[in-house]
């Protein structure tokens, strides 16, 4: 096959973050809000940000006795305050399988430097044997590994009646994925992932457990404005009240709103999870019928519903897959087909296709022949 298709994807958008917008989502709803050009400490965009907290809570499901707050810097500055504030009393345990994971290793290690701290890494497309958590100890890991297509299968590693704290990277797994939150004590997501918002903002929910924690331990170590969560020794519950840590952007706020209002129009939680899976489903049984690409991750259970990540088969030299590789990306991208689509920059060389619920299913059917045309062309 190397003459052009005819059928063509809708929208060519398949990166994995920023990722696509809803269907049918225009500038013209956010450009209307009342809470653009107002101040973030104003009573209207306060409400505002705490019904999205409210959306947030009753989409996924999130325990009443839980916290949400709206922090800055993405998922990363989540994960990272909940890592600075709340880390330290106990034993520390990071489990690292894609690029992002490795960063909260490389914060614990070099950063932070617990004395107390176990690193457990898996290559791209394998994850660590997560039963060597110890339920004494606090542990961070990333429930979805956006970068390398492998998400945990279940929450059976992680004991009822433990005695440290999890904290989760959930950004590409929150609204796509069943979360076990009786075995979470801080979950992270960021508004560009799943739902297609805009970057920059971050969501962190909290347990009572880890509220507790923030009660009881005050770091010997200086925690920068940006990533602290308790004042004066306690908690900072403002935070989970719309109160921000720093100036937050009301567009995005009500960009995250709008995903949100459409995600209880197609049905909530379910809604979502079985569009993702069936997303993914079209791509892993296109690539279970390739000739020349495979899944990153070959174990099906641990294969990612949102990051598709696959790569070349065979013995090909490292070289001729980068080349091959941009070839076929350049060559999607003047046809216009696909966009934004290339294996991370640290993963072996490949492609990643977004299958989360703001991407139609048919667009994944008429991309992934326009993928086979450019690795035959």
């Amino acid at each position: 096959m190397t003459s052009k298709l005819a059928r063509r994807p809708s929208d060519p958008r398949f990166s994995p973050g920023p990722t696509r917008k809803r269907p049918g989502w225009t500038a013209e709803k956010i450009a209307g809000a009342a809470g653009l050009g107002r101040s973030h400490r104003a009573h209207e965009s306060i409400a505002r940000m705490n019904y999205a907290t409210r959306l947030i809570g009753e989409i996924l499901g999130v325990p009443s006795d839980y916290r949400i707050a709206i922090v800055p810097g993405s998922d990363t500055g989540a994960v990272e305050a909940a890592m600075w504030s709340m880390l330290g009393p106990r034993g520390v345990d990071v489990f690292a399988w894609d690029a992002f994971g490795k960063d909260w290793a490389i914060d614990a290690v070099e950063q932070l430097k617990f004395d107390d701290l176990r690193v457990f890494e898996a290559d791209y497309g394998e994850l660590p044997d997560m039963s060597a958590y110890r339920p004494e100890r606090d542990v961070v890991f990333t429930w979805n590994g956006t970068t390398s297509g492998v998400r945990v299968p279940n929450d059976d590693w992680i004991a009822a009646d433990r005695e440290g704290l999890t904290i989760c990277d959930a950004t590409s797994a929150a609204f796509a994925m069943p979360l076990p939150w009786e075995k979470l004590d801080v979950i992270t997501y960021s508004f560009q992932k799943v739902m297609g918002g805009e970057a920059a903002h971050g969501v962190m929910i909290v347990s009572p457990r880890a509220i507790a924690r923030l009660n009881e331990y005050v770091p010997s170590r200086p925690v920068p404005k940006l990533l602290r969560l308790a004042e004066g020794g306690k908690a900072n519950l403002s935070l989970y009240e719309g109160m921000t840590i720093n100036t937050p952007s009301m567009w995005c706020i009500e960009d995250h709103i709008d995903a949100l209002e459409w995600a209880q129009e197609i049905g909530g939680l379910p809604a979502l999870i079985a569009r993702a899976d069936e997303n993914s489903r079209l791509v892993y049984d296109w690539l279970e019928a390739s000739d020349w690409a495979r899944p990153q991750c070959l174990d099906v259970a641990l294969r990612s519903a949102t990051s598709a990540c696959f790569t070349f088969k065979g013995d090909m030299p490292l070289e001729a897959k980068k080349a091959l590789q941009a070839r076929m990306l350049k060559l999607l991208a003047e046809e216009g087909v696909a966009y934004d689509i290339s294996a991370y920059k640290t993963a072996p060389p490949g492609f990643r296709l977004w299958c989360g619920a703001t991407v139609p299913a048919d667009d994944l059917a008429a991309v992934t022949p326009w993928i086979d045309w450019a690795y035959e062309v």
